[in-house]
């Protein structure tokens, strides 16, 4: 939510006005009654029917529509919308942004993770609605959907099948693409792509104020901590989208045992958390 409720006709309080309407745009909500949901199997048959669509291109999906509350909650998958977060979650990455601009915690955005790109447009929209010129929002994915799980060397991401998962629209184009369609490609926008092992320890991040983490997995969120939780400032969040998993729970604290972490872990909703480095 904004940091202060702006005055009434004011430009800041259409500068909120510009960040919410962003925030609905990504969820699609303007439009949710008219999306059909794909059918994701369950069962015992899941990975087999899951393999036999993706061979075959198919995409079933259910008569119902997109459900309006049940998309700012978070829990209603889109094969359309920008964004899969609740709007809670979203209105963390205000929070954080608007936090560390308002602070003067030096460093990027990044988010580790970004299927459709909606996130990281939102960290976009937040620094050009507050004209700010000197921090990058960098979107880093294989752009291709998760990695298939690699249960001997990490046996907590053992029974993890996202990567059967059908998604539309998730290539570095469509992305790019999307952020041209919200005015918001620019050169403060860097995407980073490749599996998470190749490209997070070799990018060019000087410092970061916000690492947003979205990698499902024990070996997707370890490959991002390791080498960028250095680079987050004194002040800068930490926001873990995927803490409800258990696999991506153990290796947040892991990580944190290790390097001896103690900042306070903070809710956002059911699945999320965030802690800022202190």
């Amino acid at each position: 939510m904004p940091l202060t409720e702006a005055p009434v006709g004011s430009a800041e309080q259409a500068r909120d006005l510009y960040i919410d309407l962003v925030k609905r745009c990504v969820l699609n909500l303007l439009y949710v009654d008219a999306e059909l949901n794909p059918i994701q199997p369950h069962g015992g048959l899941r990975t087999m029917v899951l393999n036999a669509f993706q061979k075959a291109g198919i995409q079933l999906a259910h008569q119902r529509r997109g459900n309006y509350e049940k998309r700012k909650a978070g829990t209603d998958y889109s094969d359309v919308a920008h964004s899969m977060l609740s709007l809670k979650r979203l209105d963390n990455v205000q929070y954080s942004l608007e936090t560390v601009i308002k602070e003067g915690v030096p460093g990027d955005f990044i988010e580790t993770g970004v299927m459709r790109g909606g996130t990281c447009i939102l960290a976009r929209a937040i620094l050009k609605a507050h004209g700010v010129t000197d921090r990058i929002v960098w979107a880093a994915d294989s752009f291709e959907g998760l990695p298939a799980p690699n249960v001997e060397k990490y046996p907590d991401d053992k029974g993890a099948e996202w990567h059967l998962r059908p998604l539309t629209e998730v290539a570095e184009e469509y992305v790019r693409r999307n952020f041209e369609r919200y005015g918001l490609l620019d050169d403060q926008v860097r995407f980073l792509k490749g599996w998470f092992r190749d490209t997070l320890a070799i990018a060019p991040i000087d410092k970061l104020a916000v690492l947003r983490l979205d990698g499902d997995l024990y070996e997707s969120t370890m490959d991002a901590l390791v080498p960028l939780y250095p680079k987050l400032s004194s002040g800068g969040f930490l926001i873990v989208d995927d803490y409800g998993l258990d696999m991506c729970r153990k290796a947040i604290h892991d990580y944190r045992d290790r390097e001896g972490i103690q900042d306070e872990i903070i809710p956002i909703d059911d699945v999320s958390v965030y802690w800022r480095k202190r």
